[in-house]
């Protein structure tokens, strides 16, 4: 079984439209199972396992993933509350010997909950509504939206700063705080905020979530080289994750 130091330089090989797994779960043959299951999936690739919560958030905070197949009930820390300390999530199917935590699952937005033993088949469609759910994503980054906005709103230091949309070049989120960099400005703006929540506020057919702590201005993409974007003078890292996405967009081009 693979430690967490191990698992953040391994690359997986992607296919046209695949979802990097970490499965994460306190029992061996629990992890064990999963892990067979990944690599029966066509779609799904295996990127390790880890035995609790403190090993994935080392995990993750090296590697981005797409979806965790969760445990519950673990030592430590249970995995509902691990899924609350991220503050960007991938996509979640809860794995667990449990039914009383249905209800709160459903408060987190996971994809799905899987009972212990899980059947072959029911692993598969649950992963298959991880599947749509990305290529619903990746659609969305890539087709028009009726939804335009031209301007909003942050709090700046006691004060609501007006952001004008196509002025920004690309955001950076830092846990609860987020730079909103705008074209013509050698200053970000700084705003308490999630990059969620500004995400929300962007017309996603010219914004994409190019790694798990930038969004950019599709727009102002230069050029791209070595898994970097280049938008005026920053380099900005595209995730594993989301490359696929981001030459969908450009091959259009």
């Amino acid at each position: 079984m693979k430690k967490p130091q191990e698992l953040a330089t391994h690359t997986p090989t992607h296919h046209p439209m695949k979802l990097t797994c970490l499965a994460i779960d306190d029992e061996s043959l629990a992890r064990k199972m999963l892990e067979d299951n990944i690599r029966q999936v066509p779609f799904l690739e295996w990127v390790g396992t880890c035995k609790n919560a403190f090993e994935a958030m080392e995990v993750l905070q090296k590697q981005t993933v797409d979806l965790i197949f969760l445990d519950i009930q673990m030592p430590g820390m249970l995995g509902t509350k691990f899924l609350e300390t991220l503050s960007e999530k991938p996509m979640v199917i809860f794995v667990t010997a449990y039914s009383n935590y249905a209800v709160e699952s459903y408060d987190l937005d996971v994809v799905d909950y899987l009972m212990k033993p899980v059947p072959l088949e029911r692993f598969i469609k649950a992963a298959g509504k991880a599947l749509e759910i990305k290529q619903k994503n990746v659609k969305s980054a890539l087709l028009p939206n009726a939804e335009t906005t031209d301007f909003f709103f942050v709090n700046v230091e006691y004060s609501l700063v007006k952001i004008t949309v196509p002025d920004i070049t690309h955001i950076e989120g830092m846990k609860d705080y987020v730079k909103i960099f705008l074209a013509g400005s050698t200053r970000p703006i700084l705003t308490k905020s999630t990059l969620k929540g500004i995400e929300e506020k962007l017309p996603s057919q010219k914004f994409m979530r190019v790694h798990k702590s930038f969004i950019v201005n599709l727009n102002r993409i230069e050029s791209i080289r070595n898994r970097e974007l280049r938008i005026g003078q920053w380099d900005i890292p595209v995730s594993e994750a989301n490359l696929e996405a981001v030459m969908g967009y450009i091959q259009k081009k």
